[in-house]
């Protein structure tokens, strides 16, 4: 791939880096409307500045250079049952959502959410379930969260923890409530030869956070392969046969726990992906024997090859991206800014080990990507707290010679082990960047065509940018497929798909069968980065508009952007997204928002993004 000529850095340091550029970095996107402006939370955000000067930029300070947030003489809310609260910041995965103090509390029991819940509803509070705040989107607070706001965060993590094997293998039946981890989770059914087939890639993801966003992993059927039973290649929510949630009941005038079966109770279809405006705290999930996988890295293939669009010359090298889905069924690929040459993981079922591949001893194989070499860490402090966006090309391309060579250091190019230790693959510690998310529903064979138009738009604009000294991805591109959220997967006769799930499928369209999942990762702070993800959205959205695929938002991402803000582009949020559950001759999204309100009518479960999201 030829790459455009890039402006060249500043000679001295006196200079500015590009004139294009304001003098000042651009700041980062929030949402707006009804809330508070997004300007208020600015002071906050200096923490990734901060953090970047450091060299660190994986884990942000909490509290550098921000306002108090806890006014003086502020006294805990008295809780039921014993449980007492206590302040507690909160911090996003990119830590563009950061409140320094909130009241929190950790329910030993699911009896104690339940009182929790009715002491809310008289007090006039509200609940968020609190994991390991591994998400972007504004699902369990919004950025304007006032200081004195009456939500009380609720720690899943501490208590909520147990895990108990109802079935053993092969049929496998797993009890876990929804504070356990999914590395926790995977271990467990490890330990029992059970495993599952799609699953995201960290592993300090808590279940009930997993489950409330359709998590999802990267796989569908390779050529010839025979899907075992038990396994799903949608998200964990499909692999749920029962799950038990606080809902209220008119009855009772009060909260209560409820079971709700997937086989016989409608309202589970809108429990399976809730988005945060419920509390599951169990639930019950198949699983299905556990086959080892190889992983190969791939690290030859140009863009231009693995990306072509179907029937040219370059497609008939056999080296595309569906190709490579067809042989294994699982791909990834990994683009970094303004590089020819992608990280591309291909895995494949392998029950025994092939002689060139290493065994694994346990997951997170790739410590290169996992702690950030001093040359990124240095480019990337540069970038963000100096404001020499100019350098974003030359952070790609150290992030890619770093992958390479770490792959071959690490001897991790071609890697054989149980499932669990090469699905989860990324740490905490990694570099923590803003994404926006999108699946782009097709049909398998249309696959090839997506990515193609999605990377081929892609380039042209990032090139068209930095002719213009403008830079505002500085992270990179990650491409993956996967099934759909299938009822026949399910052992449980009568189910039926989570009515929210990104992976529903549509009954008058069955040739659409797969998601392709695409992001685009950079710098919270970056100028002009809210601006760019807007061209993309608008870009997938009147490209894949329902004729042959069609793009749903990724619930924890970032989507619905306008030139400044994610989550603020009004016609996105009441129309757009709502449009895709509606479409079809089973609509989704009004069933969905409807049961959801009357299993929690007083909105204990919930924020104002949630209220102005799902509405009828």
């Amino acid at each position: 791939m030829r790459m455009p000529t890039l402006p060249q850095p500043p000679s001295h340091p006196a200079q500015p880096a590009q004139p294009a550029q304001p003098a000042q970095p651009a700041q980062p996107a929030q949402p707006a409307g009804p809330e508070s402006p997004a300007a208020e939370l600015l002071s906050r955000r200096n923490a990734l500045k901060a953090a970047a000067v450091a060299g660190t930029l994986a884990v942000p300070p909490l509290l550098a250079g921000a306002p108090a947030a806890v006014a003086a003489g502020s006294e805990p809310p008295e809780l039921p049952g014993g449980l007492t609260a206590h302040r507690s910041p909160y911090l996003n995965w990119s830590g563009e959502i950061a409140h320094h103090g909130l009241w929190a509390c950790a329910p030993r029991t699911p009896e104690d959410v339940v009182a929790l819940a009715n002491w809310a509803h008289e007090a006039g509070w509200r609940l968020r379930p609190r994991g390991k705040a591994h998400n972007w989107s504004p699902l369990t607070i919004t950025p304007t969260t006032a200081d004195d706001a009456k939500v009380l965060l609720l720690d899943t993590t501490e208590h909520l923890t147990t895990l108990r094997l109802e079935s053993p293998a092969p049929d496998g039946v797993v009890r876990a409530q929804t504070g356990v981890t999914v590395e926790q989770l995977l271990e467990f059914l490890g330990g029992h030869g059970l495993g599952v087939t799609n699953t995201p890639a960290p592993g300090e993801l808590t279940l009930g956070g997993v489950l409330a966003i359709d998590g999802h992993g990267t796989s569908v059927p390779a050529d010839g392969e025979t899907p075992l039973p038990g396994h799903t290649y949608g998200t964990l929510s499909n692999l749920i046969l029962r799950l038990t949630a606080v809902v209220w009941d008119a009855d009772e005038g009060a909260y209560v726990l409820r079971t709700f079966d997937r086989a016989t109770d409608r309202d589970a279809d809108a429990l399976l992906t809730h988005l945060g405006r419920a509390f599951i705290t169990e639930a019950v999930l198949q699983a299905g024997p556990d086959t080892p996988l190889r992983c190969q890295s791939r690290i030859d293939l140009t863009v231009d090859e693995l990306f072509a669009a179907p029937g040219s010359p370059l497609a008939r090298r056999g080296r595309t991206f569906a190709d490579f889905m067809n042989e294994s069924g699982r791909v990834e690929a990994i683009w970094f800014a303004y590089t020819d040459k992608p990280w591309l993981k291909v895995w494949s079922v392998s029950p025994r080990r092939p002689a060139a591949s290493r065994p694994t001893t346990g997951p997170y194989n790739y410590p290169f990507s996992d702690s950030l070499p001093t040359p990124v860490s240095r480019l990337a402090g540069r970038l963000v707290g100096e404001g020499a966006w100019y350098l974003a090309p030359e952070l790609g391309a150290a992030q890619y010679t770093v992958a390479a060579a770490g792959l071959t250091a690490t001897a991790s190019a071609d890697l054989w082990g149980p499932s669990r230790d090469l699905l989860m693959y990324l740490r905490p510690t990694t570099l923590r960047e803003t994404a926006n998310g999108y699946a782009i529903v097709t049909s398998r064979s249309q696959v090839q065509r997506v990515v193609s138009e999605f990377t081929s738009y892609y380039r042209e604009r990032l090139e068209a940018w930095a002719r213009e000294g403008r830079f505002p991805v500085n992270g990179q591109v990650e491409i993956r497929v996967s099934g759909l959220d299938q009822p026949a997967d399910v052992r449980a006769e009568g189910a039926r798909p989570p009515l929210l799930s990104v992976l529903r499928p549509r009954e008058d369209r069955p040739e659409w069968d797969v998601a392709v999942w695409v992001d685009v990762l950079t710098q919270p702070t970056t100028p002009g980065a809210m601006e760019f993800y807007r061209e993309l959205e608008r870009f997938c959205l009147r490209t894949f508009d329902g004729g042959y695929a069609e793009t749903r938002v990724e619930w924890s991402k970032g989507w619905g952007y306008t030139d400044t803000a994610a989550w603020d582009a009004e016609e996105i949020i009441s129309d757009t997204v709502p449009g895709t559950y509606r479409a079809g001759p089973a609509p989704s999204w009004d069933r969905a928002v409807r049961t959801l309100d009357r299993l929690d009518p007083h909105r204990v479960f919930g924020n104002p993004f949630l209220d102005r999201l799902l509405r009828s």
